[in-house]
């Protein structure tokens, strides 16, 4: 055979280059295990998985120059499922640094560990870049199923299994709503293609079987996002999983169902969406924010937190397409850079067992571990939507895009919502410096890795809250490509 028969088979290979890389990095992992004594395996193990987390960055970089479908039509490679690919391997890298320290104080064995957090990465990768629902749903639970398992390894705490069975029972009842909704829209479309499905609603009135179909759906992928009224396991599984994890599912998978979702509801033209998703958006953001005024587990705080931020993110879907998506881009990567900074510095701190995850331990961190502190506020403050932060030019842009749409009242929502979160981030900020503390608490050195994690996420806030500008702008590209 000649080179030019082979080159559209390598194009393809090439289209889901990143996924090809983080399973043969996960293998890797998985095979070296047995064959590493319990000192040198943590080390060893993260090492190879830090290197398959940026070595699928920059598989994502390659992949991006060869834009276009693969294997039947199945996958898209465009500016669209880029931005998401390089978004949640950047994840997987932070979250392999912040892990090297928290695997060995937790006494977490590393090989199940970080296998686990590539083979889940591969299904997120998977799930921004498939059209097609069929494979949407066997992405979908290649993550999920990583998740679920990652969710219970501290082995050691009760509460750690219960969050785990409770993820995977609920997940599962999620996962079956998602799946009965893609028969529905195959009943009504006689496709399971998004872009087919999209013509076919477009070309006349919706069927009812459709409508449906799109309801069933977003109640699958609203639990993965934590939005409310699914969002009752949240709190719990936060509160139960290890740090680092939560700082991963909090982030990457939410990342990789928002991709589906701007898929599903604006590529294929969803029917009944804008009524759907302003209930949705008002409701997670109305919960969310009550329910974390009354935590007093900083954990349990920032999981109501997360199910708060996920109304105001689906409050750029029920904008118009052209400024609500670039909208929801840029705030699913200021959300990234924070939350995962807010749970390193909680899984550092936590110490072995996770035992200081109260607000009254962190009485007086501003004297005790000053660079600690500060960088947690910085964390807290992008949360709030403080300027020079990505946290308020997420909001500005996802307001404004409601504006846009006249969707005065659900902006007037979102605004009195970030009201109330200002209050209990602010309290963080104030038991760390204007409380001292109850009882002296040693807090150790932060070594290189996760320094270099908390680096990461710290720079990449400020970035995106001084320079936004370039992210904005490849954000409105892609969205230009999935409406195209």
């Amino acid at each position: 055979m000649n080179v030019a028969q082979h080159t559209p088979a390598l194009v393809e290979y090439v289209r889901i280059l990143p996924e090809l890389v983080l399973s043969l990095f996960g293998i890797a992992i998985m095979l070296l295990d047995p064959l590493l004594d319990d000192r040198r395996s943590p080390r060893v193990l993260g090492t190879v998985a830090l290197v398959g987390g940026f070595a699928a960055l920059a598989a994502t970089l390659v992949q991006a120059q060869s834009p276009g479908l693969a294997f039947w039509d199945m996958v898209n490679v465009d500016a669209f499922s880029v931005f998401f690919h390089f978004l949640i391997t950047a994840i997987t890298g932070v979250v392999v640094l912040t892990s090297f320290e928290y695997l060995d104080v937790q006494k977490i064995r590393a090989g199940e560990y970080y296998g686990l957090i590539l083979f889940g990465a591969v299904g997120m990768c998977l799930m921004s870049s498939a059209v097609e629902l069929v494979l949407i749903f066997i992405a979908l639970e290649i993550s999920s199923i990583s998740t679920y398992i990652l969710a219970g390894f501290r082995q050691r705490s009760a509460i750690s299994s219960e969050s785990s069975l409770k993820y995977f029972l609920l997940g599962s009842f999620a996962t079956a709503f998602f799946l009965y909704g893609v028969a529905l829209m195959f009943g009504a479309t006689g496709s399971t293609s998004i872009s087919m499905i999209g013509q076919t609603l477009s070309a006349g009135p919706a069927p009812g079987l459709a409508y449906a179909g799109i309801a069933f759906m977003f109640v699958g992928l609203g639990f993965k996002v934590a939005a409310a009224p699914f969002h009752i396991w949240t709190p719990d599984v936060y509160e139960g999983a290890p740090s680092p994890v939560v700082g991963f599912m909090s982030t990457a998978p939410k990342a990789a169902v928002f991709a589906v979702l701007l898929r599903v509801l604006f590529e294929a033209h969803a029917p009944g969406r804008l009524w759907l998703i302003w209930i949705v958006a008002a409701l997670s953001m109305t919960l969310g924010n009550i329910g974390a005024l009354v935590q007093n587990n900083v954990k349990r705080l920032l999981a109501y937190s997360s199910i708060a931020h996920a109304g105001y993110l689906l409050t750029a879907f029920a904008a118009l397409p052209e400024n609500g998506i670039p909208a929801a881009l840029f705030y699913t990567a200021s959300y990234a850079a924070m939350n995962i900074g807010a749970f390193a510095v909680i899984s550092h701190f936590a110490g072995s067992g996770e035992r200081l995850v109260t607000l009254e331990d962190y009485a007086g961190l501003g004297k005790r571990s000053p660079l600690l502190a500060a960088t947690l506020t910085i964390f807290l403050l992008s949360l709030i939507g403080i300027p020079m932060t990505g946290g308020f030019f997420a909001k500005f842009y996802v307001f404004s895009a409601a504006l846009q749409a006249d969707l005065t009242g659900l902006v007037i929502i979102g605004v009195l919502n970030s009201a109330i979160g200002a209050y209990y981030y602010l309290r963080i900020i104030v038991v760390m410096y204007m409380r001292d503390a109850r009882e002296e608490i040693a807090v150790t050195p932060v070594p290189a890795a996760m320094g270099a994690a908390l680096a990461i996420t710290a720079i990449a806030t400020i970035y995106l809250g001084i320079l936004p500008g370039r992210i904005l702008e490849y954000a409105s590209q892609s969205a230009k490509d999935l409406m195209r």
